[in-house]
């Protein structure tokens, strides 16, 4: 025991360790620092002239950051350069920016650069999913001024300048969680659509058409939209997810299978919110300017509505609910965050909208397992469910006494025999002698015992029935009549030599070619059979008659 208590860290080592990562954080904040990022905002009045504000705009109010209502802004921030070399001046927190132009101003006041660019803008993007724009300076002290519009911001949009090799390696995570997340979208939402066409389904269409908006969103948002399409419509950010969130609501509804009397309250909120839902998309078009804050509202109540569904449907013991609770668990938390923050601090790596897109992601691949669960469980239920439906139809085509095909089945056999087969009835003689005699029981072993030999008899020949009673069937393909009458009359010679001396049978046979007609073919045998069970009546009453005589 002592032993293992050594081996074990002790409460020092945890410390030490913890504090060399806190440690590390911070190198890697303070190498990762960006330049020109504790400047100030401007609001600018709708009809200003940008290009005759002076660089000082001692004549403009100061504010802590642009609305999230949109409009024009300023930002303005003093920054020195140690050496010079190939800079990158881009935004934090958020790509959503309309419109900006950069003017650097050198000590001197002259200006030596100006750079444009932003969603609304046609201006050649030089990084992929970025605002990033190049600059060479040298070494100094300069002065940035960036000219900010757009209808809305998602985040609080903030202007820095960085190393060129930093700004390569900070974004890197970045888009590698645009790149994987968008792809993941793309794939599930062609994935619901097919699966909403073959199903008919009003699930997957319903989610199929949550990820078309936030495909649109996040393509618009992080710059993918407009610099593949050329579509630099700045509402694609903020519309579709308008129409996405009802989506979503009626996805919950038709997943979770949430009734009007059973789930009433839950269904009563769900229509609530989808009349709310509804209701701002013709507030977002009177005011554009606020749909992105509609949306980010309608955003919360689906997220608050699914998980609530979840958690109620679920303590319900509804399986797919409990699945479902962890996916939009993962959706609620990461999505949270999103929506509530507007600048992700100390960090040029990650915007809010790459949070957003990876709480859709998560979700997304959480149900898609879900998905693959419930088909499980279907192709589970479908399994038992043809399994026992298999079980009733043996039992409804098998006769209990002898496990023969019982006439219903003999009436699927007529309907398949050929041409050349025959149909032979069979009638056992001494049933009722042995129930009489020696009780039902010995009646039922005389039929068991028949069931087996004629089967072990005939082999391939035919197939054995038991219409009921003490008549028997058998369909034979072959049609070879000789070979059947040899099979009975070697089975009754079987019988007799197990214990049943009085066992024999009558039989009539009719062929196939007769009539087509099952009815008329089962007619036919049954009218040979008793014919010829009469005539060895006749017999064997004739036979009794010369014996009498014969005696006296």
């Amino acid at each position: 025991m002592r032993c293992i208590v050594k081996a074990m860290p002790s409460k020092r080592w945890y410390m030490r360790w913890l504090l060399s990562c806190l440690l590390m954080c911070q190198v890697v904040l303070a190498y990762a620092q960006p330049l020109a990022a504790d400047g100030i905002w401007y609001a600018v009045g709708e009809h200003a002239d940008w290009t005759k504000i002076e660089h000082t705009h001692d004549d403009l109010v100061p504010i802590s950051h642009p609305a999230r209502t949109g409009g024009q802004f300023i930002y303005k921030a003093d920054f020195v350069l140690s050496q010079a070399g190939h800079y990158v001046i881009d935004f934090d927190s958020s790509s959503v920016v309309g419109r900006f132009t950069h003017h650097i101003y050198n000590a001197a006041g002259e200006q030596v650069a100006t750079l444009k660019g932003g969603i609304q803008s046609t201006v050649a993007n030089p990084y992929m999913l970025r605002h990033g724009r190049d600059l060479m300076l040298s070494a100094g002290k300069y002065i940035l001024v960036s000219e900010v519009s757009a209808p809305f911001f998602l985040a609080h949009p903030q202007p820095y300048v960085t190393t060129l090799t930093e700004y390569q390696r900070s974004i890197k995570m970045g888009n590698a969680i645009v790149l994987v997340s968008y792809g993941a979208m793309l794939i599930l939402a062609i994935y619901y659509a097919a699966l909403g066409y073959i199903r008919k389904q009003a699930t997957d269409r319903m989610y199929a058409l949550f990820i078309l908006g936030n495909i649109f969103y996040n393509g618009t948002a992080l710059l993918i939209v407009p610099d593949l399409f050329a579509l630099h419509w700045f509402y694609l950010i903020s519309f579709p997810v308008l129409f996405s969130n009802i989506a979503y609501v009626c996805f919950v509804i038709y997943l979770l299978n949430l009734r009007r009397y059973s789930d009433s309250r839950l269904y009563k909120v769900g229509r609530g919110i989808i009349f709310l839902l509804a209701l701002f998309i013709p507030i977002a078009m009177i005011w554009p300017h606020i749909s992105l804050e509609l949306a980010r509202i309608g955003v919360g109540l689906i997220m608050l509505y699914g998980l609530l569904a979840g958690i109620r449907k679920a303590w319900r013991g509804d399986l797919i609910a409990k699945y479902y609770l962890g996916a939009i668990s993962a959706f609620f938390i990461i999505g949270a965050y999103s929506i509530t923050n507007t600048r992700v601090t100390g960090s040029q790596t990650f915007y809010i909208e790459h949070f957003g897109m990876l709480a859709v992601t998560v979700e997304m691949v959480l149900l898609a397992l879900v998905l693959a669960r419930q088909f499980a469980l279907l192709n589970h239920e479908k399994e038992n469910a043809l399994t026992l439906s298999k079980r009733h139809l043996k039992i409804a085509h098998t006769d209990a006494l002898t496990e023969l095909p019982n006439r219903y089945a003999l009436d699927q056999e007529l309907s398949a025999l050929p041409i050349d087969g025959v149909l032979v009835f069979i009638d056992i003689d001494g049933l009722k002698f042995y129930n009489d005699n020696y009780g039902h029981k010995r009646g039922d072993e005389l039929l068991r015992s028949f069931s087996r030999v004629v089967n072990e008899t005939l082999a391939e020949l035919g197939i054995l029935h038991r219409i009921g009673g003490d008549e028997f069937a058998i369909t034979s393909p072959s049609g070879d009549v000789h070979a059947l009458e040899t099979c009975l009359a070697k089975s009754v010679e079987v019988l007799r030599k197990q214990g049943f001396e009085f066992a024999g049978m009558s039989y009539g046979i009719a062929h196939a070619m007769e009539s087509r007609d099952s009815n008329m073919l089962k007619y036919l045998a049954d009218t040979r059979m008793y014919a010829q069970k009469r005539e060895r009546q006749r017999a064997a009453e004739q036979q009794t008659r010369k014996s009498r005589e014969t005696a006296v």
